[in-house]
């Protein structure tokens, strides 16, 4: 009877400690700045995705914006101890929650700039279908003001930011912010490393329509670093190799179609969490 009290005793004990370990573990940390040159930084940590700052000449513009007022706080803070500067603008790289929440809680007199197609995606109704909650007229002032077609210069004094669209992948509205003189290129969700590609299929992304872009976007910049919104930056190699992979998932997937296996058979063929992606690749190949 006591062995028995003493197991159990000692389940109870471990359950406890991998609660623990396990909370820890998702315990949101403060967010930081990680410098890539003197001017240019990641900002990561809090909730939400990991974006950018840059410190120009007469002001600073940020890449992305969390999701929460705390996180977009710590922020502020984090950018003060780097300088006095204003913060000008705020660049939203597409309309994941993730990365446009916290655009309500910056400065007022900040200007929001995103791609046209980043913009109406604003208001595109949810993967579940509910309404946006950017149609809310008091969110309104925190939805981009400025948008750009195919190319867009931002100046900070003598300091020049490129804003590129390349085409659609992600979803129809993915901006990458380059960086000439760094020779850097934030570039969010349109490439990971360590973890299946996200297509939002919902709001018009399309595999197929990524790798085109992705590679548009190595033939078009000379940037040798690729800054992602949930990885290790990237360098040149590393997006040529993402790019082969989905190539080399949408082949097989084609293949597997071809000899009529259903889409539950194809999801079988590849790892859990590529579910989403290859379901988007079947609904591609199939024109669904």
């Amino acid at each position: 009877m006591k062995k028995s009290f003493l197991l159990m005793f000692i389940s109870f004990k471990l359950v406890l400690f991998a609660s623990l370990a396990f909370a820890q573990q998702q315990k949101t940390l403060p967010v930081r700045l990680q410098m890539i040159s003197e001017r240019l930084y990641e900002v990561l940590d809090g909730r939400g995705a990991r974006g950018g700052m840059y410190i120009g000449d007469n002001g600073v513009l940020v890449i992305d914006a969390k999701m929460d007022k705390d996180s977009v706080d710590q922020t502020v803070e984090q950018i003060r101890k780097m300088t006095d500067k204003p913060i000008k603008f705020l660049v939203n790289t597409h309309s994941d929650g993730d990365h446009v929440n916290g655009n309500q809680y910056f400065p007022q007199g900040i200007t929001i700039v995103a791609h046209e197609n980043c913009r109406k995606e604003f208001f595109h109704p949810g993967r579940d279908g509910s309404a946006s909650q950017w149609t809310k007229p008091e969110l309104m002032p925190f939805v981009p003001s400025i948008t750009f077609r195919d190319k867009m210069d931002i100046f900070l004094g003598s300091k020049k930011i490129e804003l590129w669209y390349f085409g659609v992948g992600h979803t129809t509205g993915d901006a990458v912010v380059y960086f000439p003189e760094e020779k850097v290129a934030f570039i969010a969700d349109q490439a990971f490393i360590g973890r299946p590609q996200l297509i939002h299929s919902y709001k018009g992304g399309n595999s197929f329509e990524h790798v085109k872009t992705l590679a548009k976007m190595l033939n078009t910049l000379d940037a040798e670093k690729f800054c992602s919104g949930h990885s290790e930056i990237m360098d040149r190699k590393a997006v040529g190799q993402h790019i082969q992979q989905m190539k080399e998932r949408q082949a097989k997937v084609k293949s597997l179609i071809e000899k009529n296996k259903t889409l539950e058979q194809i999801k079988s063929e590849f790892p859990k969490n590529e579910a989403g992606l290859i379901e988007s690749i079947y609904n591609e190949v199939k024109g669904l």
